[in-house]
Formats: C-alpha cells, structure tokens, sequence
C-alpha cells in the first residue's frame, strides 16, 4: 500500500470495534464495515455459483462430453476436498482480513512475492470468469426474444446491456447487491428443488435408482475432465473471505459462509444431478444428454411440470446468470481495490466512492475489460442472429475454463500457505489436524489442476492440435509470471511496499505508527 507522509500526517485515526483494525475517519482506503451479516454474506457468495446454471448448463455438458453417469458422486467427491480445503482456510480467514482474500493469504504465508503472482492470477481469473458469462447470458436473452416477443436482435446487445446494468450496480452498496442476488437466488433454487421432485415422484424406467452413486461409474478417461467440469460449478464458495472488511464479526462469519456455502452446494448438486439421471434412467442419461445438450433440464420439466413453468425457467435461467455476473463483478472490484491500496496496481484503484463505501475505479476497471472482450468476439461474429456457435460459446467455454484454472490454482497455493503460514508461527502442534486437511486438500487441487491443463482441448471443444490447448492455460501462466517479476521488482525497489504486500487494513496500523 501507497501512503505518503503529509497524508499519514492530516489524516485523523480511530480503532474499529470489530477486531481493533485501525482506520481513518473519512478516507476512502478502507472497505464499510458492517454491512453484511450472514445471510447478506452468504447470498452474495451463493449467486456466484449461478446454480440454475450449472443444473442447465454444466451437467448435461459433463453427462454428453465425459460419458460419466456418476456425475452425482462426483459432487460428493468434490464437496469432500473442497471441505477439506475450506478447514483450513476458514482458520486462516480468523487471522486474516483483506479483500483481497486468495492473494492476502499466500503472501502471508509464501511471501510477498508469491503473494504478488497470486493478485494478478485473481485478477485475470475471475474477470475471466465474469466476462466469459455474457457469451452464454447474451444468447439466451435474444433467444428468449426471439420466442416470447418475436424480436431478433443480436447476442451482444442484451451483453453489452447486462454489462452496463452490472457496472452502474457495482456502485452501489453491498446490501442493495446483496437484496438483489438473495431474490433471484432463492427462487431459482427453488424452481431446480420443485424439479428434483418431481423427477423423484416420476422416474425414468429404472425407477429410483441409485446407480449415479456407484463408485464403478467413475471408471474411464473421462473422469479427470469431468472433475473440471464439476470443480466449476462450485466456485463462489471461497469468495467469503473478499468481503471479510464489510462484516462486523469476520472471524465468525466468514468460516460460517464458507462452510454452508460448500455444504450447501456438495448437497445441492449431487441431488439435482442424481435426479436427471432418475428422471431419464441411468442407462439412458448420457444417451439423451448428447441429444438435448444444453436442452436437457428444459425438456424434462416440460414433460413433468408442463409449460408455464419451463417459460419460467428459462426466465429464471437468466436472472440467474445476472446475479452471478454481479458477484463476480464485486469480486474482481475488490481484487483491484486491495491491490491498489498495497502498491500493486496504481492507487486510484485502492479509494472507495464517497457515496456508497463500494470501490468504485475497481469496478469501473472490470465493466471496461467487460465491454472491450464482449466488443470484439462481437466484431468478430459473422454467424447469423441465432446462431449458438462462435464466438458466443466461444466467449463461454473459453474464459470460463480460464478463471477455473487460475482459481483451482489459486486453491492450490492458499492450502500450501496455510501449511506454511502455523509453522512458521510455531503453531503446528495445535494446529495439526489442519494443516493435514490443508496438505491433502492442496495434493487433490494440483491433481485437478495437471488434468484441467492437459485435457484443456477437451474443455474448450478445440482439437487435439489447436494451438488453444496452450495458450488459453497459458493466460494464467503469464499473469502468474508477470505478478511474480512485479513483486521482485517491488521487494529490490519499494521494499516498504513489498512488506505490505497481504496487509491490507492493518497496515493502517503500520502508518499509525510511522506518524506519531
């Protein structure tokens, strides 16, 4: 973090009651404190996981490409290493406050360095994410268009829209986002339970059949593409800790979030996946999955739960698309607001607005990204209106697999650096039991990771000689570079700067100190 002396010298202090973590009255380098409470916090990390999206758009995926019909254990599986995983980091989020989160937590455990690579691999990752959503949001707007209003436009229109409804939001408070992803939220999962059920009280031809749970239907080549795949749809979860400034109790809260969030979801998705495997029979789920595609959730509510509410579906489709781009956009504006206030982008991005305490030039940063990528794969459609093939997938596919890459890494090293992180403290002992979860945990990401890279084609529909196959994983290799050059120049140039790399409001602290 940037601070000169005559601004440490005018600025007035005061201690906040949540933590003792010092802050100035009237500046703009601190988050709002208490803003969130549990059920804001976990909403808002909730609608990152767009669960409608994921039963419409990630299982079938997996069910047709991988041919895997365990797919339900899979979740089970996965919510068991990302528990795992969340073990230690929720300790880790008792230490640690900085919105910053992923990043705050290598550098406090790796060095500021490692901390440096990691900002930049958050940034790129979850703009990723966020960005490769309007793809798929901006197609199914102008299909929905197109059936309900008979109007054709094109898909990038409805994304461009979407972008500048998100940015103008971004401003506004966390608890106004929070109202707004809490309602979508609850109604789209309660659309996807009413269809759980009636899959379950109308099944397929095998009955209620368990065989998604079988351990035998994870044999096969497949099974380490689907782990991408499904590792995907629970990224969100680990978003709690980027909001830990804005509640009052972040050490009791945020472990909270994290651990209902994982819990949540594990179960969440095990269940809607079990069901479309009862709804068309084991036997015959990856068979109609091929046919139907992204099709698959729809045409099975029509036949069970008629008309009306598979409209309401593809609605809800929508809106729930929307508020996981809000989430991320909040994410990623926080990234570049901890990585302004701590020298590693230019200052501006580390100031809050002075109406609504959000940080506002993060967020203004994430909506221009946003609209140059949406402008180009739009410069360069020449399919006709309708046409769900390039580049409105490709936006989809592409950055999307990006993000999930940079965050499974990102899981990676925080396992590693909370290992680091109680030893170098002289806390093992007591802390044991954790760094055991935290190591096994790091061990089964890296295995994600190596299968996520060499089976990347597959991820992205690209050949098995497409230069895609390395160049789009490499994205995140360069931003991983490029951050690790900028902390060595920072630790042999700024070396104060460096020091404050993962201190985030507790280097107000530090110039607390230095004024007096």
């Amino acid at each position: 973090m940037t601070t000169d002396s005559s601004s440490r010298t005018n600025a007035s202090t005061s201690t906040s009651a949540a933590g003792g973590i010092s802050t100035f009255k009237g500046q703009e380098r601190a988050l709002r404190a208490d803003r969130l409470g549990t059920g804001g916090l976990l909403l808002s990390v909730l609608a990152a996981t767009a669960p409608l999206m994921v039963v419409a758009g990630v299982m079938p995926t997996t069910f047709a490409v991988m041919g895997i019909v365990g797919q339900p254990l899979l979740f089970v599986v996965l919510g068991v290493v990302l528990i795992l995983f969340s073990i230690g980091y929720a300790e880790m989020s008792r230490h640690v406050h900085n919105a910053g989160a992923f990043y705050a937590y290598i550098s406090r455990g790796l060095g500021g360095t490692a901390g440096a690579g990691a900002a930049l691999v958050a940034l790129v990752a979850y703009n990723a994410l966020q960005i490769g959503i309007y793809g798929i949001f901006g197609f199914e707007v102008s299909g929905l268009l197109a059936t309900y209003a008979e109007v054709e436009i094109a898909w990038w229109i409805p994304a461009l829209v979407a972008a500048l409804a998100v940015g103008l939001l971004g401003w506004l408070k966390i608890d106004v986002n929070a109202r707004v992803l809490g309602v979508l939220l609850v109604i789209e999962v309660l659309l996807v339970v009413i269809f759980d059920v009636a899959a379950l009280a109308d099944p397929g031809t095998e009955g209620l059949s368990l065989h998604a749970f079988n351990p035998d239907t994870l044999t096969g080549a497949g099974v380490g593409t689907a782990l991408c795949f499904c590792i995907a749809a629970f990224l969100g979860f680990e978003q709690a800790p980027v909001y830990a400034e804005e509640t009052s109790r972040p050490h009791v809260l945020v472990p909270r979030v994290m651990f209902l969030a994982v819990g949540g979801v594990a179960v969440f998705f095990a269940l809607s996946s079990w069901a479309l495997t009862v709804a068309t029979g084991p036997a015959a789920i990856v068979g109609t999955a091929q046919k139907q595609s992204a099709g698959l959730l729809f045409f099975l509510t029509e036949s069970r739960l008629g008309g009306t509410f598979t409209d309401v579906l593809h609605v809800l489709f929508v809106t729930g698309m929307f508020a996981a781009l809000l989430s991320f956009h909040n994410v990623v504006a926080r990234y570049a607001f901890a990585m302004g206030r701590e020298g590693l982008l230019p200052a501006a991005f580390g100031r809050t607005s002075g109406t609504s305490g959000a940080p506002g030039t993060g967020s203004l940063l994430q909506s221009v990204v946003a609209v140059v990528v949406v402008v180009g794969f739009a410069i360069a459609d020449d399919k006709p209106v309708g046409d769900p093939t390039a580049p409105v997938l490709q936006l989809f596919t592409w950055f999307g697999n990006i993000g999930a890459l940079g965050v499974i890494v990102l899981m990676a090293a925080a396992s590693l650096s909370v290992v680091v992180f109680f030893v170098r403290r002289g806390a093992a002992g007591a802390q044991a039991w954790r760094l055991v979860t935290s190591a096994l945990a790091g061990l089964a990401l890296l295995v994600i990771a190596g299968y996520t890279v060499k089976d990347f084609e597959v991820l992205v529909g690209a050949g098995p000689d497409s230069s895609l196959s390395w160049i789009l994983p490499g994205i995140i290799g360069l931003a991983l570079a490029a951050g690790l050059v900028l902390g060595l120049v920072l630790r042999a140039r700024a070396p104060e700067k460096h020091a404050r790399i993962g201190l985030g409001n507790e280097a107000f602290q530090l110039d607390k100190a230095a004024s007096s």
